[in-house]
């Protein structure tokens, strides 16, 4: 198949899905980032609220330098304080002799506090940088809160007026806020468990991702190769656009990398055909009568991006018996109850949960060890590839299957 043909339908499918529902993922139905206020006490002008932000994405986490949460003020009301977090404007505060408050910004835009902040400064689930975890990875890092003192509000649940226009920014975008809604109130048990109290008043905002509006070109592509096979099938030509591949940079001879000035906060890639940020490459290492192996490795061409908190979803009817995973830790999804064949691969905190930008180090990779079903004869066909990839959550371009490398039956009795 010609790369612009297939450029040319993957873009068609991404607008025929973004057009009525622009946020469904079939593999994650359910996923979305739900932001909840709940009003914990009362003021003379307004009001206290802890604002949690859970990430209930399976697959696609928020990456450093982390989220930006904005709305606009439905009043004339402004943030006295808050803790876990914190505004980057102040705004106009003149009016105020004494006191000043945090932010008086009709648009505030919020970001996470470091994790070195000061403990007098944190609450419970804050302090992250504003990075997120997905779900299916670990869920207790999926989690983020911070509290806020909001004046000039109303004192009441009938007179308090919800923020609106609510925006998530995050590293690539992609996120749409739908309207704040009033909700049940929630509870709150105290740790000994003998005690439930209640939230004044709480509403929620639930944001959703679009791939097609993160951006119109793909992010990543497939290539794949084969024990038995000495050619490799690349990444399709232009996978990722090549508009750009004229402000590219040439691989040094050494494989060092290149000192890329940082005056732009921009991609800057290495050259390649497919002009990608990642390629995830997928080798068939052996097969045998009971059981094959697949070597995965994930390559950043970004010289500027680092990959932190990243993750791989593999489709491919076997995976529902993949016995042995080194380097990766592994999970299985099942978006569909009735099949098994989905696979959420992500690093190891502190050894490779990072994919660092282009250069040696730019890569991480791991070996896979699958066993063969009953009804498994052999790898022919294009069975031993996957059927789709995602890296981040979003979907991957993979080659056309007239151009995987052949595996001929003899291989199914090594």
């Amino acid at each position: 198949m010609d790369s612009k043909i297939f450029w040319n339908s993957y873009t068609f499918m991404l607008l025929v899905l973004c057009s009525g529902a622009a946020a469904y993922d079939a593999l994650d139905p359910k996923g979305n980032i739900t932001i909840k206020w709940d009003v914990v006490s009362w003021t003379p002008d307004g009001y206290v609220a802890v604002v949690t932000m859970n990430n209930f994405q399976m697959y696609r986490p928020i990456m450093s330098p982390g989220w930006t949460l904005g709305w606009t003020w439905a009043k004339n009301e402004m943030i006295w304080a808050m803790m876990g977090a914190q505004a980057t404007e102040q705004g106009d505060c003149s009016k105020f002799r004494t006191n000043i408050p945090h932010s008086c910004d009709k648009n505030p835009a919020i970001v996470d506090l470091l994790p070195n902040t000061p403990y007098n400064q944190q609450i419970a689930n804050c302090c992250k940088g504003g990075v997120l975890s997905s779900r299916g990875k670990d869920p207790s890092a999926a989690l983020s809160a911070f509290q806020i003192a909001v004046g000039s509000s109303g004192t009441t649940k009938r007179t308090v007026k919800l923020p609106k226009n609510f925006t998530l920014l995050a590293p690539g975008g992609g996120y749409i806020c739908g309207p704040a809604k009033i909700i049940r109130p929630t509870l709150f048990i105290t740790p000994d468990g003998r005690r439930i109290t209640r939230a004044m008043m709480t509403w929620r905002v639930i944001c959703t991702y679009s791939q097609f509006l993160a951006s119109p070109k793909p992010t990543c592509c497939v290539s794949l190769s084969s024990f038995h096979n000495g050619s490799i099938t690349p990444c399709p030509s232009c996978s990722c656009g090549c508009q750009n591949s004229s402000n590219c940079i040439m691989k040094t001879p050494s494989g060092k990398g290149v000192n890329v000035p940082n005056k732009v906060n921009k991609a800057v890639l290495q050259c390649t055909k497919h002009m990608c940020p990642v390629n995830v490459h997928w080798h068939v290492k052996s097969n045998y009568k009971k059981y094959w192996s697949v070597k995965i490795t994930i390559t950043n061409f970004n010289y500027r991006f680092n990959y932190t908190q990243w993750t791989l979803v593999v489709q491919h009817p076997n995976l529902n018996n993949a016995t042995q995973v080194s380097s990766f830790s592994y999970k299985p999804l099942m978006p569909n109850q009735s099949t098994n064949d989905t696979a959420l691969f992500y690093g190891r905190k502190s050894y490779n949960d990072v994919l660092m930008q282009a250069g040696p180090k730019g890569n991480v990779h791991s070996d896979l060890t699958l066993q063969k079903d009953g009804k498994t004869l052999a790898l022919k066909k294009g069975w031993a590839f996957p059927r789709r990839v995602y890296f981040n959550g979003n979907l991957c371009v993979m080659p056309s299957p007239e151009s995987y490398p052949y595996l001929p039956n003899s291989a199914g009795n090594r």
